[in-house]
């Protein structure tokens, strides 16, 4: 009988992802990413404990692909979060269904860590301290995590925006889809961060 290969925790992660994007997170199993790996399920459980180190293995794999290089010091700090929100959202907005395993996991995550430090650098250089800066990084990652699960979900070119514009006893509602028709994701998402940001006070240089 030859002896069972070697595993890596990133070839289980890439396994583990092929399956979420794939078959969607409910069919993320330990025995769904075996058999991804032509392994038996036992054999995988040398690895990880459960699917729950699975899901963190997930996670550390798209979130430690961010890009957290600090943009240019000459930009003002408000271009310089933006490029790194930018960041997290292209690399996680392709795998939208990872989405809710970041809200878990995140804690555990060196990548996001690292995003999040960095970001807070420049808030920090900005004059936002205290609980003004924890509100504005959880304000800043509540918008990527909405956003891209919106656009995933909901996108405003589906058809519940045509629906919503034929309503006649909410007319607020009906007229705004009909503009919403004409919004591709890239202009909302960036229309909405511009919101967001602006809404952030500084003390301090910029």
């Amino acid at each position: 009988m030859p002896r069972p290969r070697s595993l890596t925790h990133t070839q289980i992660a890439s396994a583990a992802l092929a399956v979420i994007d794939r078959d969607r997170l409910a069919g993320l199993t330990m025995r769904t990413v075996a058999r991804e790996l032509g392994v038996s399920t036992m054999a995988l459980y040398r690895y990880v404990a459960d699917r729950e180190e699975l899901e963190q293995l997930v996670v550390e794999l798209v979130l430690g692909a961010v890009d957290v290089t600090p943009p240019a010091a000459d930009l003002p700090w408000r271009e310089r979060v933006e490029v790194l929100v930018l960041r997290l959202r292209d690399t996680v907005g392709a795998h939208p269904e990872v989405v809710p395993l970041t809200l878990t996991h995140r804690h555990l995550s060196p990548g996001v860590l690292r995003w999040s430090e960095t970001v807070l650098g420049i808030l920090t250089e900005a004059g936002i301290e205290g609980e003004t800066r924890v509100i504005a990084l959880r304000g800043l990652l509540a918008y990527v995590i909405g956003a891209v699960q919106l656009e995933h979900l909901g996108p405003l070119s589906g058809s519940g925006t045509t629906t919503i514009s034929r309503l006649s006893d909410f007319p607020f509602m009906a007229e705004t889809a009909r503009y919403a028709a004409g919004v591709d994701a890239e202009r909302e998402f960036r229309g909405g961060l511009a919101l967001v940001l602006r809404g952030m006070g500084a003390r301090g240089p910029g």
